[in-house]
């Protein structure tokens, strides 16, 4: 616990550190000289995220990095006196536009044995006039982030920096989560899917897919962790092959074309399960197949769809 501590104090110092004038590759080049034992890739960016930021002069100049405590401060529990303080002043709320980096490494011979680096590159925008003539909040939540408000464009504030969100040993992670949890199971079930089919004689799982982590809160006080596979696939995603249309050689020719596209065997599967029930009649259908003249799937797969078939889920 200590040395992971020390490791999330040293990953702070890099991004506090490091330039994004660099890109991706001078941050993978610092994390290597800082983890040599991790061989650590950026396998996704995800971004069109923002987060509230803080209040800039009218020559964008920092007032503050954080609007939300400035709001609590500034009003002191009154928001009209709030409104009427800065009204006329010129200042601007601002927001972080983001972008997560997502970096892993595998630890081990089991999908689920990675670790899982999230940093995120924020730059700081212009959002939206601080206050407005005729406009009245009705509380700090309202003031923060108002539906109905006349937006700027997004015009940068200072340079973009970067910010360590998370590092995450995803096969502890799956150890200690509950067992009773009903999304965990169904994690654990893809794991052990990807471990029986023949996806594992691929690149290791993390290459082709991360995990989406969102905290929260559970009736008893508790903080979990809720967790979906997301495919680091760039571009975008080609669609399942049709259930509905195709049949026999033309099906097994989409399926086997899909995983081509993909990078790795049995990947329409994977993608079938995270994506819409409605896709899940791609699997009846080549199970259909399979049980007529064709035989298309390595015999590992066709044991997983099988079980599959006979307690279906997805993800």
């Amino acid at each position: 616990m200590e040395a992971m501590l020390t490791r999330i104090e040293q990953l702070n110092l890099l991004c506090k550190a490091g330039d994004t004038a660099e890109g991706i590759d001078g941050l993978k080049a610092k994390l290597k000289a800082l983890m040599p034992e991790f061989p650590f890739e950026c396998v996704l960016s995800r971004g069109n995220w923002h987060r509230l930021g803080g209040v800039v002069d009218g020559d964008y100049r920092q007032v503050s990095d954080n609007i939300s405590h400035w709001a609590e401060r500034e009003s002191q529990g009154d928001v009209d006196n709030l409104v009427s303080k800065y009204l006329g002043l010129g200042y601007f709320a601002t927001r972080l536009a983001g972008n997560t980096h997502y970096f892993t490494a595998p630890t081990g011979k089991d999908p689920q044995a990675f670790m899982q680096l999230e940093i995120e590159e924020l730059q700081e925008v212009v959002d939206r006039p601080l206050v407005e003539r005729d406009w009245y909040p009705d509380s700090i939540d309202e003031f923060l982030d108002p539906l109905d408000y006349p937006r700027l464009e997004p015009e940068p504030i200072g340079r973009s920096y970067y910010r360590f969100r998370r590092m995450t040993p995803i096969d502890k992670l799956v150890t200690e989560q509950p067992t009773g949890n009903g999304t965990h199971q169904k994690l654990q079930r893809f794991f052990k899917d990807w471990m029986a089919s023949s996806a594992c004689e691929s690149e290791p799982f993390c290459r082709h897919w991360v995990l989406a982590l969102r905290e929260f809160t559970d009736r008893d006080g508790e903080t979990r962790i809720n967790t979906k596979p997301v495919s680091v696939f760039s571009g975008q995603l080609p669609d399942l092959p049709s259930a509905n249309r195709l049949s026999g050689a033309e099906l097994a020719n989409a399926v086997h074309g899909y995983d081509r596209v993909l990078g790795y065997p049995f990947a329409w599967y994977f993608m079938m399960l995270g994506s819409a029930a409605s896709n899940y009649t791609l699997a009846d259908a080549v199970l259909q197949d399979l049980m007529g003249a064709y035989d298309y799937l390595p015999k590992r797969d066709l044991k997983v769809l099988r079980e599959w078939e006979a307690k279906p889920y997805g993800v």
